[in-house]
């Protein structure tokens, strides 16, 4: 009998379980040279769930970057769209906190390293980091450099601390995914410069930051609601009374009451929770290695809600970019069985 002509599948979801059942509390890990088992119908679809609640975290990213620049082209700022996006965020997860507290206070004081932790790697931190970076690097580096850190990052984080399986498939796909972000931004040899160097290892770091926050959300186990809701507060408290002494509310008061409820939809309660959440959801359903790569979407959708909202026509470099990532992520997040 012949072989069987190879088909695609989904992975098992990650990290993949050893032959053994694991001790409790023991991290599960894998052989690097053993074969993952073709995935269990539960593991198919919860592989789905995790990949239809990543179209929507890459969705809402891409979203926040194209109404940020129509707010910023309506009178508003970096500083004044962050403070939006953590106030009110903050103030809307307040009760998901109480409620927390209500049930199990416990749980505050027995895992305040993981619930510390999330809120400097995913809160004001990676916020200043990347807004920050901004104002050293153009625009175009934005769309490759905090994607990729997330990505590499995010699958060799997911190696060395989870033991999640390096395979050569997952590789290339990271590589294909980088590829279609150099596409999509446009970003050429000119643009690196010794300013925008700085604005690029800011990205990295912010990258970076994100990948961690993956990684703590998978070891801990956390929840991923109430991980939203610890860094929003943690962002409420620490970035919007900074800004209220630095920059003050003028400039919000001042601007048309369109744009502003406008943003504090967008800015604060789509993306502000929004983006932390379904991207915590993500990491419990499909791991952090493949989780991280769906951010990379972002960029290439942006470049076609653009279109509606600000004119602008996706170029044939975009349009090509977004394919191409939406290549890689397939290739990344999927295995070839036998």
């Amino acid at each position: 009998m012949t072989p069987a002509s190879p088909t695609l599948a989904l992975a098992p979801l990650a990290p993949l379980a050893a032959e053994r059942p694991a001790p409790p509390g023991a991290e599960r890990t894998i052989p690097p040279d053993a074969t993952p088992s073709a995935p269990t119908p539960a593991e198919r679809a919860t592989l789905l769930a995790g990949v239809a609640v990543g179209l929507l975290a890459a969705s809402i990213g891409a979203l926040y970057t194209v109404f940020a620049r129509w707010g910023i082209a309506h009178g508003l700022q970096s500083t004044d769209l962050t403070v939006l996006r953590f106030g009110v965020a903050g103030v809307l997860t307040l009760p998901v906190l109480w409620l927390a507290w209500r049930r199990d206070a416990a749980q505050f004081g027995t895992r305040w390293r993981a619930w510390l932790l999330i809120a400097l790697l995913a809160g004001t931190p990676f916020g200043l980091l990347m807004f920050g970076a901004l104002q050293f690097a153009p625009s175009s580096h934005a769309a490759v450099f905090p994607f990729t850190a997330m990505s590499v990052m995010g699958m060799v984080l997911g190696a060395v601390v989870l033991g999640e399986r390096l395979s050569l498939r997952k590789l290339t796909g990271i590589g294909v995914v980088l590829l279609g972000l150099v596409l999509v931004s446009g970003v050429d040899a000119a643009s690196f410069t010794a300013r925008a160097a700085l604005g690029d290892a800011m990205f990295v770091a912010a990258g970076t930051l994100w990948a961690g926050f993956g990684i703590v959300l998978r070891r801990h186990r956390l929840d991923p609601l109430l991980a939203t809701a610890v860094i929003s507060l943690s962002a409420l408290l620490t970035y919007v009374p900074v800004y209220a002494v630095a920059v003050g509310g003028e400039r919000l008061l001042s601007v048309a009451p369109q744009v502003l409820w406008t943003e504090v939809l967008v800015q604060g309660v789509i993306a502000g929770a929004g983006t932390l959440f379904t991207y915590a959801k993500m990491v419990s359903l499909l791991g952090p290695a493949r989780a991280a790569v769906f951010p990379a979407l972002a960029p290439g959708l942006a470049a076609l809600m653009a279109w509606p909202v600000l004119g602008h026509v996706p170029t044939v470099a975009e349009a090509l970019g977004l394919a191409v990532v939406m290549t890689g992520l397939v290739v990344a997040v999927t295995q070839r069985k036998g």
